[in-house]
């Protein structure tokens, strides 16, 4: 049976980690800070983030990154994605300083630490011909029911989304979402794309958080709504501000007795009573510390955790 929510995770050591001007150029909540004390915030903030899967019981897997010098490598969830059935995914990146975190042996990787893998499908080449897809940055997935919500951007073109549903056996949902929810104007003045999904909304086992707000086109924001409500989803609205402190960027995992809810800091704080009672029915909140992670990388928890739906070898 396919689940919506993984009880395992994978995460990649931040040893590289910095401001990166390539991938800012697509990534507003990006910050451009210089302190030489960034690297280390981030290692500790990272070990801060396991000790809180620690807790609650959750399984994780941490690698070391395949391209040391990555300055985006704590955020695997980008070029890799695992499935029920044993296959693992790559995916086309935008920027090359992404690429190079990529690793082409992912499975024999994740073989080597205990999990079975029956395929690897590389979608990786589609980068020659302009498609790209971010992986679950890009990719929003209601794995139950089969629907893969993607938000358009640089970083999640649309033939790209067509085709990853082609062949993944999925529907794909794709809307605009812009940071400050007005159609874009082409000039880059107002209605930015948000650059990935999952910072405009996350899907769990019986609740969808989801950024209406920042859907500029009506019917899209309907569609949206409609598809998570006919998935049996309770849909929690988030505003733009509360977006743009990453409480879409959330994650539910489970241990083996519990369901847990992880977000930053910074999206707890934002939280309105009534959202905080909601989703306490769906799970426990983890609220975890990551301010250098996420000024620097303009990426949250949820970017931090790759869900490893694999399982495990005998």
């Amino acid at each position: 049976m396919i689940g919506q929510v993984a009880s395992s995770v994978i995460l990649i050591r931040p040893t590289g980690f910095g401001y990166d001007p390539q991938t800012a150029a697509s990534n507003t909540f990006q910050q451009r800070i210089t302190d030489p004390e960034v690297a280390r915030r981030a290692a500790e903030e990272f070990d801060g983030l396991l000790e809180a899967l620690r807790t609650c019981g959750i399984h994780f897997t941490v690698l070391d990154p395949h391209d040391p010098q990555a300055p985006n490598g704590v955020f695997p969830n980008n070029w890799f994605s695992t499935h029920a059935d044993g296959t693992v995914v790559l995916y086309p990146m935008l920027t090359a300083s992404r690429r190079a975190e990529r690793d082409p042996d992912m499975a024999q990787v994740l073989r080597r630490e205990g999990f079975h893998t029956r395929q690897t499908v590389d979608f990786s080449g589609w980068e020659h011909q302009g498609l790209i897809l971010e992986g679950t940055g890009s990719l929003v997935l209601d794995r139950v029911n089969k629907k893969a919500f993607a938000c358009l951007s640089e970083r999640t073109t649309e033939r790209a989304v067509n085709a990853w549903c082609e062949n993944m056996g999925y529907t794909p949902v794709t809307f605009v979402a812009t940071e400050d929810g007005r159609i874009p104007d082409g000039g880059g003045v107002r209605g930015v794309p948000v650059y990935h999904t999952n910072v405009v909304m996350s899907i769990g086992e019986g609740f969808a958080v989801v950024c209406l707000d920042a859907m500029p086109f009506p019917a899209e924001r309907q569609e949206v709504r409609e598809e998570l409500e006919r998935s049996g989803k309770e849909v929690i609205a988030i505003g733009i501000e509360q977006m743009q402190h990453f409480l879409g960027n959330m994650l539910q995992l489970r241990s083996s007795t519990s369901a847990f809810i992880l977000l930053s800091e910074t999206a707890f704080a934002q939280l309105r009573p009534d959202q905080r009672m909601s989703l306490l029915a769906h799970g426990q909140l983890v609220p975890i510390a990551i301010p250098a992670i996420e000024a620097v990388g303009g990426g949250s928890v949820r970017c931090m955790l790759a869900e490893n739906f694999l399982p495990r070898s005998h």
